[in-house]
This record gives structure tokens, sequence and C-alpha cells, in this order.
């Protein structure tokens, strides 16, 4: 059964298209077959895919507008092993346009319905704001990937972004559930960081992933290369740390159907 998993922050700057994309690679590598669409008007995770953003005929702004189907717009990363629901800046418009439409808020998700059986995974990769782009994403979803800097200002963040998706599950998405918190950018030199990410696991416990991504310059230089870095550098700690996020997200799958 597909599992689609929204990956979204409203704070941005926090890793969220960095783990979209290498989670995207890494579950491939694993042998998933994954779609990742980018739901973000930057277009940085159809970019960090290989794809220019700008040659773009068709993309998510035109499924979401019913426009096109998901079938005659999706393209394969440059490095062959994901596909990629691409975005760009046209992809802003759509919030706008989408207010006066039937059923605004489900959209992505009827749209995703024809294509969800060719694959293991579906990541949506959402922008960094709680708008109608991120709701389609949530609706769309089953659960949900926060990752975010140990810092102050996430806590508050993380508040907000916990409030909203209570309120798309009582409205709009009963199923929706947290999958887990990701620590990024983790500096274990950082007092601040360490006190943090203490709490997280105190008042999240077992939500927090025990994979945590570790400031690193590969991560930062791949987008540039148009590469997932664990196919840019697979041996840095970023990739090798993005690498055993996928596989822990398989082992909890695995361990939820044991249980079931």
């Amino acid at each position: 059964m597909t599992r689609i998993i929204a990956i979204a922050n409203q704070k941005g700057g926090v890793g969220k298209t960095t783990t979209a994309v290498n989670l995207a690679a890494g579950l491939a590598r694993s042998g998933r077959r994954v779609l990742l669409a980018d739901l973000d008007p930057q277009g940085n995770a159809t970019m960090g895919s290989g794809i220019d953003k700008r040659a773009l005929r068709f993309t998510v702004y035109h499924v979401l507008l019913g426009l096109s189907a998901v079938q005659n717009v999706r393209m394969r990363a440059d490095g062959g092993t994901y596909d990629v629901l691409p975005a760009n800046r046209d992809l802003a418009g759509a919030e706008v346009e989408m207010v006066d439409l039937e059923n605004r808020e489900t959209r992505l998700k009827s749209a995703l319905a024809p294509v969800a059986a060719e694959y293991d995974l579906i990541l949506l990769d959402c922008p960094p704001a709680l708008n109608l782009l991120t709701v389609n994403g949530l609706v769309a979803a089953e659960s949900v990937i926060i990752p975010m800097q140990c810092e102050y200002y996430a806590l508050e963040g993380l508040t907000d972004l916990i409030n909203t998706i209570k309120k798309v599950r009582a409205h709009l998405n009963p199923r929706i559930q947290i999958d887990g918190l990701l620590r990024t950018m983790f500096d274990p030199r950082n007092t601040l960081a360490q006190q943090v990410s203490a709490d997280l696991q105190q008042h999240f416990g077992d939500k927090v992933y025990e994979t945590i991504i570790p400031r690193n310059i590969r991560l930062a230089e791949a987008p540039s290369y148009g590469k997932p870095s664990i196919e840019f550098d697979p041996a840095c700690k970023g990739s090798q740390a993005y690498l055993a996020l996928a596989e822990e997200l398989l082992c909890r799958e695995a361990a939820t159907h044991a249980a079931a």
C-alpha cells in the first residue's frame, strides 16, 4: 500500500527540501518506487533533483488547477532513481486561483489517486508557510515528517504546526499523524542544541527520529550540482545520515505492519 508523507515546517531554512530530496533518493536506493512532489513555488526540490524549473512546460500548478494530470507532468530525476512532480514560480499563483475552486483543500489528494498504486512512497515537499498549498499536502498525506533545527524559535514554530495538523485531522483528514521529528543541521558542540534536543526527546519520546542530520557542507553544495547529496558524495556524513534516516523510516514501517 502506498504511503504518502508530507515533509513540512512553516519555518524556512530548516533543511526541509534537503530532507525531501535525499530521503527520496535514499528510499529509491533501497528499492522503493518513489514520487517526490514539489509543492514549493521556489522549486528547490525540482532543481535539487536535476530538473531545470525554468524550462518546464507543465508543473504541479497545472495539476492542482485540473489543467493536466500527474501522469503527464511527472518527470524522472536526473539520477534516474525516483520520479518528480516539478514546480516553479507559477505555483505561487495557484493558491490565489484555488480559493474559488470546489474542494480546494483536496485537489492534490484527488490528483495523486490515479497514480498512487505505481509507488511505494510519495513524498510531499511543502512550502515554508501554513498556506493552502501546505494544507493540500497535509490533506493528501497520512503522516508528516517535521524537520527542525534545535533552537528556541523552532520550538515555537513546532507548536503552530502541530495545531494546524490537529485542525486538519479534525476537519479534513482524520488519518493524518506525525511520523516523526527530525533534528537537522545539528552541531553537538552547541549547548543550546543539546538542550533543545533533550527537550524534544522528553516531550515527544519515540516520535523523535534516532537519526540526527549533522551540519555538513556537502549537503549544502549538492543542490548546485542538481543532485541529492547521497548521489553527489555518498560517503560524507550528511549523506550517511540521510541513508540512515531512510532505513529508520522503513524499519518503523515494518514494525508497524508486524504489530498490525
